[in-house]
C-alpha cells in the first residue's frame, strides 16, 4: 500500500523535474560566447622544445685491475697518530675462537640493567634483552656486539671494556657503561 502512494508521489514529481531541466538549458548563452571569443583572442603561449640528452654510454666493471678496498693502501706513509694506534693495537684482538653469550646477540644500547642481587657475597647484575628474558651477569661475563667483557657490577652501573676496530687494521679498547633503568 505505502508502495504504490510512493511511486504516484514519484510519478507526479517526475514532469516536474524534467521541465525545470529543459529550462535550464534554454536560457541566454550570449556571455558564454563572449567568454569563449575573448579567450581565442588572446595569444597562445610557447611551449619550450625537448631538451637533448646525451646517449646513454655502458660501463664494465672489471675488478682485477682494481687494488682490494678492504686492504691497506700501499705506498701511503702512516700519520705518527696511526703509528701509535698500530702500536698500542700490537696483540690486541677479539678471541673469537671462545663460545658467545646469549647477551651477545644484542646491541648494547638495546640491553637495560633492570637492578643487582648477591648471593654469597657476589655480587650480580641483572640485564633485560629486547626479548623481555633477564639475565644474570657478573664480571668477565660477555655482552653487546663489540666483544664488551664485564669489568665491574655496582648498584647503579655495569662497567664493560669492548674491542673495536681502530680504522687502521687493528683494534682498540674503548670504556662502556650500562646505567641501572628507571623503567
Amino acid at each position: 500500500m505505502k508502495r504504490a502512494s510512493r511511486m504516484r508521489h514519484v510519478a507526479a514529481l517526475l514532469p516536474l523535474a524534467l521541465a525545470l531541466a529543459l529550462a535550464g538549458c534554454s536560457q541566454d548563452m550570449s556571455d558564454l560566447k563572449r567568454f569563449v571569443a575573448r579567450t581565442k583572442e588572446r595569444p597562445g603561449g610557447h611551449v619550450q622544445p625537448i631538451p637533448e640528452f646525451e646517449p646513454y654510454k655502458s660501463f664494465t666493471y672489471d675488478p682485477s685491475k682494481l687494488r682490494d678496498p678492504f686492504e691497506p693502501q700501499k705506498g701511503f706513509a702512516l700519520t705518527e697518530e696511526q703509528k701509535q694506534e698500530k702500536k698500542q693495537s700490537k696483540g690486541l684482538a677479539p678471541n673469537t675462537d671462545r663460545r658467545r653469550e646469549p647477551l651477545e646477540s644484542y646491541p648494547l644500547d638495546s640491553l637495560k640493567m633492570v637492578g643487582t642481587m648477591s648471593q654469597d657475597g657476589k655480587r650480580f647484575g641483572l640485564v633485560r634483552d629486547p626479548d623481555g628474558t633477564i639475565h644474570r651477569v657478573r664480571p668477565g661475563n660477555h655482552m653487546g656486539q663489540n666483544y664488551g667483557r664485564i669489568t665491574s657490577v655496582s648498584n647503579d652501573k655495569i662497567q664493560l671494556v669492548e674491542i673495536v676496530p681502530n680504522g687502521n687494521g687493528g683494534w682498540m679498547k674503548r670504556d662502556a657503561a650500562l646505567a641501572l633503568s628507571e623503567d
